[in-house]
């Protein structure tokens, strides 16, 4: 059985610039959303570890004067917990700037108390400050939280970067498939011009370009999936191999919403290469009737 010649050629050495830049355009958009997602989310992780942590200083006092300050912070309303660190406990905090011999023991070091409070009790720094002052103690309060909401603001505007970023990769590749799919249509004039002869329709026609960008959206969304993920597994794979997890974020890993990203980047990238086609091939069409 003789097989059916298709009306537009198979293979079009054109399309090979086409393919590389709607890939590349993907993998930047998959790149960057995988970014902007993965640290967000453990950015947040690490918000969540610090909502109700405070660490209170407390200047020239001993030993047994700040084991009663821990005591009376442990009593007050809305506390969970108050721990006095050792000197030890201090060194290893100390240890990423000044090494692991910590600091001389001639050296005045404050005394620190880590506190945890019930999540949600509002003003609990300055209200462990006053109970402090009362008490006679020169302290400093710092509340972990403090922190956290500057990261959340900074994440914030790094997450609108990325979608920022992702719509613009998005729009330019819908705008480089256009311009392909108006190149293509202007070189087969002569295809076209046979099957307006024959009766066919404009939506025929356009049908043709659409399965063709359909698929040429589909394998170079494909690659650009697969390119993105190869680099993030790469990332992971270095921080954790430099001891990433130390840092202030927790680790980065893929998730089932990653994968999620990923699956979908190729059905996107046809998508639009679909309805660019189609938009342009009637268009054109419309215009030279």
């Amino acid at each position: 059985m003789a097989r059916e010649t298709p009306l537009l050629p198979v293979e079009d050495a054109r399309e090979a610039a086409l393919f590389f830049v709607v890939g590349a355009l993907c993998f930047l958009a998959a790149l960057a959303a995988l970014s902007a997602k993965s640290t967000y989310g453990a950015a947040r992780a690490w918000t969540a570890e610090v909502e109700g942590e405070l660490t209170i200083t407390l200047q020239d006092v001993d030993r047994r004067a700040a084991e009663d300050a821990r005591k009376l912070i442990e009593k007050t309303d809305g506390i969970t917990s108050a721990h006095l660190l050792a000197k030890e406990e201090i060194d290893e905090l100390l240890e990423p700037n000044f090494g692991n011999r910590g600091l001389p023991d001639s050296l005045p070091l404050p005394q620190l108390i880590a506190v945890t409070a019930e999540p949600g009790v509002p003003d609990m720094g300055p209200t462990l400050q006053a109970v402090l002052a009362t008490a006679g103690y020169d302290s400093a309060v710092d509340e972990h939280a403090d922190w956290a909401g500057d990261v959340r603001r900074v994440l914030a505007i790094t997450r609108l970067i990325a979608l920022t970023a992702v719509a613009l990769l998005a729009s330019t590749a819908v705008a480089v498939i256009a311009f392909a799919t108006h190149a293509a249509l202007l070189a087969r004039r002569d295809i076209v011009d046979v099957l307006h002869l024959s009766g066919a329709r404009d939506r025929f026609i356009a049908s043709l370009f659409e399965r063709r960008f359909w698929v040429l959206g589909l394998r170079a969304g494909a690659v650009g999936a697969l390119l993105a993920l190869g680099a993030a597994a790469a990332a992971i794979f270095a921080a954790r191999a430099h001891g990433g997890h130390a840092g202030l974020l927790p680790e980065l890993s893929l998730d089932y919403t990653d994968l999620v990203v990923l699956v979908m980047t190729p059905v996107i990238a046809g998508l639009a290469a679909r309805l660019a086609a189609r938009v342009t091939v009637i268009r054109a069409l419309k215009s030279t009737m």
